[in-house]
């Protein structure tokens, strides 16, 4: 018996496979357009941020080298760009004031109690206005925003009566009970935004896994807040260490002056302008802020999403 075997049929021209009929060409991948001047306007954004950054970081240059400059350069009408042939005797001066440390205790002591205060009350209260409903929650919000509309100028009668009355003039706890004050309501409307973009149903799904509500909250909610509480945190230190017209009200003694008082001590009707000093001081006094910005700026970041899939 005899088998036929029956060839295999060739496949069709542009049939499956992908083969490619002999002689046939493909066209080549054709490039993307891109949109005229897309390429300059970019350039053009980028040389804009570049001018507006130098313009930024000039005051804190010329701070620097004003400190590190000799009164003799200072006082030149050519001013002097460069720090050549400077002097670092006005850090010296400056460090070696008990004044200066003086201040400095009174100034963190009194930014540590207003970050504190400001982020426990201001906390539970946007927590209180973002989740619950009760009665008056309207009015209080809309309190808190006329709060912040008053002009802070027209307190410092009735604040400066109040410290009095209670002898809290030329003291911690009357600066700090000031700084609160003005802290707290804005502290509250910025955690209220950062709690309302946080969805109740997170905290639901980890209380039908069987975490209670305050468990649900600090496992949950707590830390997707990280970002919120580092930046009202910064700006409660930032509005009470660097505020000057208040102090200079609440603050009658010599012994009793923050850092921005304390700079004013360079300075006088009876007497030439210590630049120098100034410029020293003014570099000593930022070195806290540079450091709590280095220490949380990471934070910021990770506490958006510190507890999202966990």
């Amino acid at each position: 018996m005899t088998t036929v075997v029956t060839p295999p049929t060739p496949p069709a021209a542009g049939s499956a496979r992908g083969v490619r009929p002999p002689g046939l060409r493909t066209a080549p991948p054709r490039p993307a357009r891109r949109r005229p001047g897309r390429r300059g306007l970019a350039v053009v954004a980028n040389a804009v941020a570049v001018v507006f950054g130098l313009a930024w970081l000039f005051p804190v240059y010329w701070m620097l080298n004003t400190a590190f400059l000799t009164d003799r350069q200072i006082q030149q009408r050519i001013p002097v760009l460069f720090p050549v042939g400077g002097t670092g005797s006005h850090f010296a001066q400056v460090l070696s004031s008990p004044a200066f440390w003086s201040a400095m205790r009174m100034s963190l002591a009194i930014a540590l109690v207003v970050v504190l205060g400001a982020m426990v009350f201001g906390f539970f209260a946007s927590l209180a206005l973002s989740r619950f409903r009760f009665r008056g929650r309207t009015q209080l919000i809309v309190a808190v925003l006329v709060v912040q509309m008053i002009p802070a100028e027209a307190l410092f009668i009735s604040q400066y009566r109040m410290l009095d009355g209670w002898g809290l003039l030329n003291s911690v706890a009357g600066m700090s009970l000031l700084y609160l004050g003005a802290s707290i309501p804005f502290t509250i409307w910025m955690l209220k935004g950062f709690v309302d973009g946080v969805p109740v149903e997170l905290e639901e799904a980890a209380m039908l896994d069987g975490c209670s509500r305050m468990g649900a909250f600090l496992r949950i909610t707590f830390p997707l807040l990280g970002s919120g509480l580092v930046a009202s945190s910064i700006f409660a230190f930032l509005a009470s260490w660097n505020e000057y017209t208040l102090a200079l009200v609440a603050l009658t003694s010599d012994d009793a002056r923050t850092l921005p008082l304390w700079l004013t001590s360079f300075s006088g009707q009876n007497q030439v302008t210590d630049w120098g000093a100034i410029m020293a001081g003014s570099t000593l006094m930022a070195v806290p802020v540079v450091i709590l910005f280095m220490t949380v700026q990471k934070r910021m970041a990770s506490g958006l999403t510190a507890g999202a899939v966990k």
